[in-house]
């Protein structure tokens, strides 16, 4: 559980490059171009057990320290993998990546800084991917299959497309010049930005310039760049982004400048960060036609005369500047997609009754209930968190179930419904380990039948009411049966590597079962098998449907069981089709503008399908009536390929021709502490009491950071410090679990930005330890412990106003437990929902007094009727004990508690120790009770204000008022309160690093009158 909360959180590292579990790579190509993925691996671990953790998940959890890695190292690279679960895996991978690697040196003269580390892992029940080039080269692969839906992955083996996305990131952010090699030499290596030294912002611009770009431009390349390396076959020619943008132009959606998508577009459309992926493959794929391939891969490059700055290198090589490309860009796809509207309307289009007024978002599969005219389905979309809901198709309205934890991007989660029952059934955790749920659909009342199954495309068998479903696991995909009461399951068939089975049904009379089913070459089909026939090794398919090189998907039996209804791109355009599994007679019935998908057949021979729109899906109803004619569309890709035959020869070919045996240096057992190496050393500057220190910062780590070492050495010059201040220094040992410190006159750089203060003088040696009791995000408890000794100290730890006594020493112990399960709807910058707590025990030991306490606080929150706004109240009440003369016996409260400059958290207010209106330090308790209600109001957001390495996103108020009760029962006793507003100004700067300008008021009373004020301006970096 730690290990993967620890290997996850590295994904969200600055300067990482996402895949998305959705929408970043290829499609199918309608382009005739003769290159495809390769085959697969050659062997594959064993079938699970049924019911029973998988080797993997085994490996995981009970390896010595939580890990267990093993590796293979060739000269460019290291492959990291759990064995042996993942043994079958490495050679492929291995092969894969070394591809794309000599692709990349090729083609942008290339040459690699540094290794690149690759990390397999089966921490999710859908596959992804994620990159970076600072501090080192290094890779992230879910190996569970991806999902296909609507096209948003390409088919074929996913290694190959992942391995040559990936590595495009890797490249594109890695490349160097001289200039690039001076700093990165000077640093000994790439500096990643951090919280504590903020200089490395600097720094890392000058080792790696090309890692400050916009999202857009990462994706957009490495999107554009995966399609021509597999031959044709990706996003760049893809019928989802064709849909988007003619949908978009149909419907006149507004089209994001650079910098309004960046600030706004990623947040408030229902396809977030996709975004990024569309507009960016959109624009690198104008340019391609219109400027030529050529200068795009002049613009990646970064060649001796090349600018570091993006933008100034987008106007040395094309001549003019990116935003007025932009413009032009988005002119001509106006032009383009109506051309592509009036070929689709060559042929009349099928007549649609939308039955919502308004796009839902993201839908999940859907079930028509006759009884009520309504669809049982899931929804997201902005505004609102992914739940279960039934939609009237009488008023459009959608009655709320439940909220759906972990709902997915686009299928939002797995749903299945037993109309004679009247009972559903939902996956959650969908970016994890999926648990199956049962909802009542009348209460909405849920409970869990299976934790951690790893199950979903759920389908429910008419005929004895037992669920079938696809299970995820080592990268394989096996059919399950969940019979009555639905809490174990049961194997059928694991299906050979490569061989992805997706989107079940179940005939009405319980004798047939169909799927979508993708093969490693890139082969889609619909197969429909007798059920009975499902136990055997090799299941034969008593029915085959295959519509060219599109991905037929929702296939559904009508309420006769004769036909299939599905959507597939097959003219490029998403439209329904109707197969006769019995005659093998497919027929087309729809003729969409846009596209449509998820068809429900109703018995009066109507279908219900979805639409696709500019606001996310909305169901319709028509008449299926089969069509001989379809309009069709053109594939800017195409074009492209038609114009710029260069881009055929970009094809990497198949990594089989690798020979990855003979370039193995290194096998065995992975071991970080034994590849601890200096990753950088840089010069830094911090504060001490008021006084500037200068000195350096050097960082040890393994490639993936399981094992680092920090070291920070200063010197104040100041001539009032006494000389054993004047040096400091802070040693970290950092390990999966562990940590131990050491400092010498503790320093900091925000101390150069008071009024707070956290210098200390003396020395302290800590030892601390976490571990993730629950990890099920968004539920996580966390147990931390610490102890520690300090020697002649002269103030307490994080009390700045209060002296310890002369040269105190104090051993300190901590043990605190933290809860939290808090949720977002899309859109929102701030937590809406759900409940904190935490738990802390404490005790000091000086001049051989003891001094105990311990401290609770809860907190929860609610959204309100107005979107983004959300009431939250905390408290938090405390006790301590020990000689009442002494200042380790007391909480100490006051402030705000936030530096001029900044990197806590932003609404400190919020913590037990601090109360807005009152100096710092200046409360102090034995005992305390305190409550602090919060109104968040709804973000303004900005879209096009600053520039791309500076803009504005939103501005985000709240409101709050405190009651505290000082040693009550005890004696003094004060009742105090405060009231108080604060802004957040959040901007991005470098044009990817958050930060927040805060600005803060509050009033203080006492015994209900005023006494004290605070006004507080704060930024906070990354």
């Amino acid at each position: 559980m730690e290990v993967r909360r620890r290997l996850q959180t590295a994904r969200c590292v600055l300067g990482l490059a996402c895949a998305g579990v959705v929408g970043f790579a290829a499609r199918e190509t309608r382009a005739q171009i003769e290159t495809g993925p390769p085959g697969a691996p050659p062997v594959a671990p064993a079938p699970q057990t049924p019911g029973k953790p998988t080797p993997g998940q085994q490996a995981q959890s009970h390896a010595p320290g939580g890990l267990g890695l093993s590796e293979i190292e060739t000269k460019d690279l290291r492959v990291l993998y759990f064995d042996p679960s993942e043994t079958y895996l490495t050679p492929y991978v291995g092969r894969a990546v070394e591809n794309s690697i000599a692709f990349q040196k090729r083609l942008y003269d290339w040459t690699p800084w540094d290794k690149t580390t690759v990390l397999l892992k089966d921490f999710s029940d859908y596959g992804n991917a994620a990159a970076r080039s600072s501090p080192n080269n290094a890779l992230l692969f879910d190996i569970a299959p991806l999902s296909q839906t609507f096209e948003t992955f390409s088919a074929g083996e996913r290694f190959f497309t992942l391995a040559n996305h990936e590595e495009t990131h890797v490249a594109t952010m890695d490349v160097w010049n001289d200039a690039d090699a001076f700093w990165r030499r000077a640093f000994h290596g790439k500096p990643m930005p951090i919280e504590e030294h903020p200089e490395s912002i600097l720094y890392n611009f000058l080792a790696t310039p090309r890692v400050n770009v916009p999202r857009w431009y990462l994706e957009g390349s490495a999107v554009f760049m995966e399609t021509w390396m597999a031959g044709g076959f990706g996003r760049a020619q893809g019928g989802y982004d064709e849909m988007a943008w003619r949908a978009m132009v149909r419907d006149n959606a507004r089209f994001y400048s650079p910098l309004g998508l960046e600030a706004e577009g990623d947040q408030v459309d229902f396809q977030v960060g996709v975004n990024d992926y569309l507009y960016g493959t959109r624009f690198f794929s104008y340019l391609a036609l219109t400027r030529g391939p050529e200068k795009v891969i002049d613009w990646l490059k970064r060649g001796p005369n090349s600018a570091g700055y993006y933008g100034t290198q987008f106007k040395n090589v094309f001549g003019e500047r990116l935003d007025s490309a932009w413009s032009d860009w988005i002119a001509w796809e106006h032009s383009f997609q109506q051309s592509n509207l009036a070929s689709v309307q060559q042929y009349p289009t099928t007549p649609l009754t939308r039955l919502t007024t308004r796009g839902l978002g993201s839908v999940s599969r859907a079930f028509y209930d006759p009884a009520t005219d309504s669809l049982i389905g899931a929804f997201r979309y902005p505004g609102v968190i992914g739940h279960v809901g039934v939609l009237s198709l009488k008023t459009g309205q959608i009655r709320h179930l439940v909220d759906i934890k972990g709902a997915m991007l686009y299928r939002v989660t797995s749903m299945a419904y037993d109309a004679q029952a009247h009972r559903a059934w939902y996956t959650t955790d969908n970016y994890a380990y999926r648990d199956l749920m049962e909802v009542n659909l009348d209460t909405g009342a849920t409970h869990m039948l299976i934790k951690d199954g790893r199950i979903g495309d759920i389908v429910v068998n008419p005929a004895d009411h037992a669920i079938w479903g696809l299970r995820h696991s080592n990268g394989l995909v096996t059919l399950v049966k969940i019979p009555p009461p639905y809490t174990d399951w049961t194997q059928i068939h694991t299906f050979p590597y490569g061989e992805i089975p997706f989107d079940l049904d179940i005939s009405p009379d319980g004798a047939r079962l169909s799927a979508s089913v993708g093969e490693i070459n890139g082969d889609q089909f619909v197969r429909v098998f007798n059920i009975d026939d499902l136990g055997a090794d090799t299941p034969k398919p008593i029915a085959e449907l295959k519509l060219g090189s599109s991905t037929p998907e929702g296939f559904v039996f009508s309420p006769d069981g004769k036909y299939l209804y599905g959507s597939a791109y097959y003219t490029g355009v998403s439209n329904i089709y109707r197969f006769d599994w019995a005659t093998q007679k497919v027929e087309a019935v729809s003729n969409a503008t846009t596209g449509l998908f998820n068809p429900i057949p109703r018995a009066d021979g109507s279908l219900i399908a979805f639409e696709y729109t500019g606001q996310g899906f909305t169901p319709v109803s028509f008449d299926p009536k089969p069509l001989d004619d379809l309009g069709a569309i053109r594939f800017l890709g195409t074009e492209i390929a038609d114009q710029h035959p260069i881009v055929k020869t970009w094809a990497v070919g198949s990594p089989a021709s690798v020979p990855l045996d003979q370039m193995i240096t290194r096998s065995g057992p992975y071991d970080p502490i034994a590849e601890m190496s200096l990753d950088s050393i840089y010069p830094i500057v911090e504060g001490y009491k008021g006084h500037f220190a200068f000195g350096a910062h050097a960082i040890i780590e393994d490639p993936m950071q399981l094992s680092q070492v920090l070291a920070t050495v200063a010197y104040s010059p100041a001539g009032d410090l006494a000389l054993q201040e004047q040096f400091h220094i802070a040693l970290e040992y950092k390990s999966f679990r562990w940590s131990f410190r050491y400092w010498h006159n503790l320093a900091d750089f925000y101390d150069l930005f008071g009024p707070l203060d956290r210098s200390l003088r003396g020395d302290a040696f800590i030892a601390d330890y976490k571990n993730a009791l629950v990890y099920d995000l968004p539920r996580e408890l966390d147990l931390n412990a610490e102890s520690g000794a300090y020697f002649g100290l002269d103030t307490i730890p994080g009390a700045q106003n209060v002296a310890s006594g002369a040269d105190r020493n104090i051993w300190a112990n901590r043990l605190g437990i933290t809860y939290s399960d808090v949720t977002r709807s899309l859109g929102a910058v701030d937590d809406e929902k759900g409940i904190r707590w935490n738990l802390n025990a404490e005790t000091d030991l000086a001049d051989q007094k003891l001094f105990p306490s311990l401290r609770a606080g809860l907190a929860f929150g609610t959204p309100l009727p107005l979107q983004h706004a959300s009431l939250w109240l905390y408290t938090a009440a405390g006790a301590a004990w020990g000689d009442r003369n002494n200042p380790l016996s007391d909480f100490y409260l006051g402030s705000f508690g936030n530096n001029y400059v900044d990197d806590g958290a932003v609404k400190r207010y919020r913590e037990y120790d601090s109360f807005p209106g009152f100096g710092i330090d200046e409360i102090s308790a034995r005992t305390f009770a305190k409550g602090v209600v919060e109104l968040n109001l709804p973000p303004l957001r900005f879209a096009n204000i600053g520039a791309p390495s500076f803009f504005l996103s939103n501005l985000r108020p709240a409101l709050f008022s405190g009651l505290l009760y000082d040693d009550p029962g005890i004696g003094p006793e004060r009742t105090l309160g405060d009231a108080g507003a604060q802004l957040d100004l959040n901007f991005t700067v470098a044009w990817r690093l958050p930060m927040t300008l805060s600005f803060g008021y509050a009033e203080g009373f006492e015994s209900r009158m005023r006494t004290h004020d605070e006004l507080m301006l704060s930024l906070k970096i990354l």
